[in-house]
């Protein structure tokens, strides 16, 4: 049995490895891998966004009667790293290395900040507040991830 923290930090470290193979190719040059690398890491850096906004974060609000609270920030942030994904992305079709590490450079420091807060203190209080419902709230979790 996982807990929604050990599934949710599994999904930060896999999203990491993705962006770090992007970055590589970047540095290497190799454009078309480039491509599909970047792709990935964006899809899946989406799908998380989209598990915690759509299936956790209502879940612990709904359960704790805190909306205005982490999770907004959180949203806020997810809102924020969208905006140098956007970026990042047009570097990539226009093949700009200079840009797009510039970009990268920028989303490793807010993802590490995020993270580190998503990890360190939401997803424990998740926990604490969800953990009787954590199956089935990571049955959807996965269901989502599927359909997207």
């Amino acid at each position: 049995m996982t807990t929604i923290s050990a599934f949710m930090i599994d999904q930060h470290h896999h999203c990491d490895d993705l962006f770090a193979a992007a970055e590589n190719a970047v540095a290497d040059g190799r454009w078309e891998a480039v491509s599909d690398d970047f792709n990935r890491f964006r899809r899946e850096t989406a799908h998380h966004f989209d598990r915690e906004e759509n299936v956790l974060f209502p879940a612990f609000e709904e359960a704790s009667g805190m909306t205005g609270g982490p999770t907004q920030v959180m949203r806020m942030e997810h809102t924020q790293m969208r905006g140098v994904l956007a970026d990042m992305a047009q570097a990539v079709a226009g093949k700009n290395g200079q840009d797009y590490l510039g970009h990268s450079e920028t989303l490793l420091m807010l993802m590490q900040q995020h993270n580190l807060k998503e990890e360190q203190i939401l997803y424990r209080m998740i926990d604490q507040t969800l953990g009787g419902r954590k199956d089935a709230l990571l049955d959807e979790v996965r269901e989502l991830a599927a359909s997207v």
